[in-house]
């Protein structure tokens, strides 16, 4: 379902991890993407709690490129899987701006929780199952 995971490794190299991409196969990318996404969550709820508004709005923000980074990823021809993980990402988008908006915690988490279960599916798929056969291309999908 993912057909350009370089593309979405490429949002989360831009947000500081560089280290291990260009060797990563396209599971591992996916399974960075998950990683960086939860990361920057569990940072804005912290600058949520400080009452930080400029951490908050930028880690928020990085999250926010990184689902779309997982969101340009998905394959068209993937079906309603791909579908689902489409629309699913973009509600996360929307929720993660209205918590940002209104510097609510519990959106924050909701988004939290629906990443963490999205990389708890991926992370049960056997590598070798995920095949690459155009570079970055990934066949399967949490």
């Amino acid at each position: 379902m993912y057909a350009n995971a370089a593309f979405g490794a490429q949002q989360y190299a831009n947000v500081g991890v560089r280290s291990g991409i260009e060797d990563a196969s396209p599971h591992r990318l996916i399974q960075m993407l998950f990683e960086g996404g939860l990361q920057r969550l569990a940072t804005a709820k912290g600058a949520m709690q400080r009452e930080d508004r400029a951490a908050k709005g930028e880690q928020i923000g990085k999250a926010i490129g990184i689902i779309g980074g997982l969101r340009e990823s998905l394959r068209p021809e993937g079906g309603e899987l791909s579908e689902n993980l489409e629309s699913l990402y973009a509600y996360m988008q929307r929720r993660l701006l209205e918590a940002n908006i209104e510097s609510s915690i519990e959106k924050l988490e909701e988004v939290s929780g629906l990443l963490r279960d999205l990389k708890e599916a991926w992370d049960g798929i056997a590598p070798e199952k995920v095949t690459d056969s155009a570079g970055a291309d990934v066949r399967q999908s949490a």
